[in-house]
């Protein structure tokens, strides 16, 4: 789900200094809920003109469509508004564009290692990897579920950007190489 015209600019227009983007199937419910999260996140820390916040699917079952009903109205009633974000499928450029691609869970993160060149495969991780009070390993699909999957979705969703979060501002702060999973739940 992308709602500025590159995906590699940030608030200022200018290149960002970090870069991530969040996977799932068809872009219309968990990855657009991280995005919507970690651009909040991110805002608040008043990151948001160095991190640049994206998201994406492994298919392309809904492009331009809005995220899932559902998932904007759990993630409302949280503080995040999801409205102006649209879904995509990933790109070629997306790999060479981010500097993170977060998957939901195995199967996506399979599809998108398939279709990314070996040399950036190191970029590619699941987001519950950055869990800090769940245990979970991965970010289940709410979609065929009632609104309670919703909710869980977004409360793992919540707990890995912070987790995330502290990743992206230790790589800021440090400039340590991406390779480098230290304090990352794996």
């Amino acid at each position: 789900m992308n709602h500025t015209p590159t995906q590699t600019e940030t608030t200022t227009g200018l290149q960002p200094a970090f870069s991530v983007l969040f996977l799932c199937m068809g872009n219309i419910c968990r990855s657009p809920t991280a995005h919507g999260v970690f651009r909040h996140m991110v805002k608040e820390a008043r990151l948001d003109t160095i991190v640049h916040v994206s998201s994406a699917g492994t298919h392309n079952y809904h492009p331009g469509k809005p995220p899932d009903r559902r998932s904007q109205h759990t993630a409302s009633q949280r503080g995040y508004d999801l409205s102006d974000l649209r879904a995509r499928q990933i790109s070629e450029a997306d790999f060479i564009e981010h500097d993170l691609l977060l998957a939901m869970d195995w199967d996506n993160l399979a599809l998108a290692e398939h279709a990314c060149p070996p040399q950036m495969r190191h970029k590619l991780r699941r987001l519950t990897e950055f869990c800090r009070q769940h245990d979970a390993v991965v970010v289940p699909d709410p979609y065929y579920g009632g609104e309670e999957g919703f909710t869980q979705v977004l409360d793992l969703i919540e707990d890995a950007c912070t987790g995330l979060l502290d990743h992206v501002r230790r790589h800021l702060h440090q400039r340590t190489p991406l390779t480098d999973h230290q304090g990352d739940r794996r």
